[in-house]
Parts: structure tokens; C-alpha cells; sequence
């Protein structure tokens, strides 16, 4: 594999470096890889260069971020162009410029002006209203990232894509309604602490008690997945650990320093929590929490 595969869409809190660790779980007989959640789509870039299924799906609730997955699979050259035309038209020290953007993507959602919002976002962090708006502000010591760089990223994860991948709209549970046993699903949901209540993040909310019973539809219908979910960093927990009685093996991987942390003053590791269905590693204690062997990730 590369030493470093296509990361063009950077959200805070995506997979990407953790993504071959989380991998070294993943069954190598896949039929269709789902990733549900897609966000920045990390682990199914990783798994396509792994090539560990025969197709893939990737959704995502949010339309305008499955809009920007199928341009850059189809439209590569287009959407690098468009990127580049809104990052020129910025200029340092220039808010408005950010805010009017920002302005059009919530009138129209066109998933271009989404990607240079999160590029150029304080902390690559996304932030909606209960109205669906996107609402973070502007970093102002960065421009995000340069139209070059993006070009290269987009022409790489559209050729990794092209060809074997499926780009789905709707919630997690519709998306991946056909997942059958000789399927993989990869779940990376909202942490709860960050998708409701004052802190909320995401444009739709996903209670505990709801994805429980989505995980247990996947059990009943043997379908083998992994949960990236809950974690901490320094004593601060997000959300509680899932119940024991769902029969899963948890892995706690070490994330490395925390970004917002660091900014904040003060030196924190993050830990997250890696959930994987039956039979996916050597039986445990279900929900013991096991620190995975290895290094923390750079």
C-alpha cells in the first residue's frame, strides 16, 4: 500500500491514521463494504486500497457530503477546478468572504462549497444548527487546504473508487438494509456527547437507545461489523460504554495527543473505543475493556 492514501475531505475526528490498526480487525472475505457514516470516508479508502471486498458502499445522512463523494468518483477533474475557483476567491484577513460562502451552502448545498467550509472551518470541526445549518466559523490562521494538494487527493480517492464503489443518501439503518452475512459494515457515529444536548454537532441526532437497537438488527441478521464509538480524552468521557449484553469485544486504541487539547494548554491522549461484532477476534470477556496492543498512532 502507499505510505499515504487520499484524505480529501478532512474532518476532525476522521480515521485516517488510526485506519490501519482498526483494519487489522476486518475480515478478508467480504462480499460488500458499508461504511454508513461516511464523513471523510477514511476507512473505506483504506479498505478499498487493502482491497478487502469485492464492492463498496459508502452514505452518509448528510446529502450534500454523498453529493461531493459521487463528484469526486465521476467528476474529479470538475470538482478539483470548482474547489480551486472558491479557494482563489478568499483573501487573508477577509472574513466575509468565508461567511458568504457559508451563507450559500446552507441556501443551496452545493457539496463543493461544503468541502471548502470544512477545509477552511475552525479545527476542520462541522457544526449544524437544529435547522440543518452549517454554522462553524472560520480559522483565521490558515486558508485551508491548497487547491494543488486537493487536486492530487480528489484524483487519487477517485481512482481507488471508480468503478467499485456505491454512493447512497439516508439514514445508517435504510443504507445498509441489504447487508447480508458474507457482508462487512464499518460504523463510525457521532459520539454521543457530540449529538445532543448544548454540545450538539451534527446535522441529525443518533440517541444510544436507537443505535442499540440498529446494532442488534445487524446481529440478528448475522452481519459482521465494527463500532467506532465511545471514548475519552484525559478524564473527559464521551458517553458510556455500550451493554455488555450485546455480545461485543472492545478494543481501546490510543489516539495519540488531543488537538483540542493542545490548543487549550493542556497535554491529553485520546482513547477510543474499537467495538467488534462475533467472531471478528480471538474470544473474550464481551465489552472488557482491552487496550489493543501497539503503538499510539502518529
Amino acid at each position: 500500500m502507499p505510505a499515504k492514501l487520499p484524505h480529501p475531505v478532512p474532518y476532525q475526528g476522521s480515521k485516517r491514521m488510526l485506519a490501519p490498526r482498526i483494519g487489522a480487525h476486518v475480515p478478508r472475505d467480504v462480499e460488500v463494504w458499508f461504511e454508513p457514516f461516511a464523513g471523510s470516508a477514511a476507512m473505506t479508502l483504506w479498505a478499498l486500497d487493502a482491497r478487502v471486498a469485492r464492492h463498496y458502499v459508502i452514505a452518509d445522512v448528510l446529502a450534500p457530503i454523498a453529493g461531493l463523494w459521487q463528484a469526486i468518483m465521476d467528476a474529479p477533474t470538475a470538482t478539483a477546478r470548482r474547489y480551486d475557483e472558491i479557494w482563489r476567491g478568499q483573501q487573508p484577513g477577509n472574513r466575509d468572504y468565508f461567511d458568504a460562502v457559508r451563507a450559500r451552502f446552507n441556501a443551496e448545498g452545493d457539496p463543493v462549497d461544503l468541502l471548502y467550509l470544512i477545509c477552511r472551518c475552525v479545527k476542520n470541526a462541522v457544526r449544524f444548527n437544529a435547522g440543518g445549518q452549517f454554522t462553524q466559523s472560520v480559522d483565521r490562521r490558515r486558508l485551508g487546504m491548497r487547491p494543488e494538494r486537493m487536486a492530487a487527493a480528489i484524483a487519487s480517492a477517485s481512482h481507488l473508487m471508480r468503478g467499485r464503489t456505491e454512493v447512497r443518501t439516508g439514514d445508517w439503518l435504510a443504507t445498509t438494509a441489504d447487508a447480508d452475512r458474507r457482508d462487512f459494515v464499518y460504523l463510525d457515529p457521532p459520539y454521543l456527547g457530540t449529538t445532543i444536548g448544548r454540545d450538539r454537532r451534527y446535522v441529525r441526532q443518533l440517541q444510544q437507545a436507537d443505535l442499540i437497537e440498529g446494532l442488534e438488527s445487524l446481529l440478528a441478521r448475522g452481519v459482521r461489523f465494527m463500532l467506532s464509538y465511545d471514548g475519552m480524552t484525559g478524564a473527559k468521557s464521551y458517553g458510556a460504554p455500550l451493554p455488555e449484553a450485546l455480545g461485543l469485544a472492545r478494543l481501546l486504541l490510543d489516539a495519540g495527543m488531543s488537538a483540542q487539547a493542545t490548543l487549550s494548554g493542556r497535554t491529553e491522549r485520546t482513547v477510543e473505543s474499537l467495538y467488534l461484532s462475533p467472531g471478528l477476534k480471538p474470544p473474550s470477556v464481551p465489552c472488557s475493556a482491552q487496550r489493543e496492543l501497539g503503538g499510539p498512532s502518529s
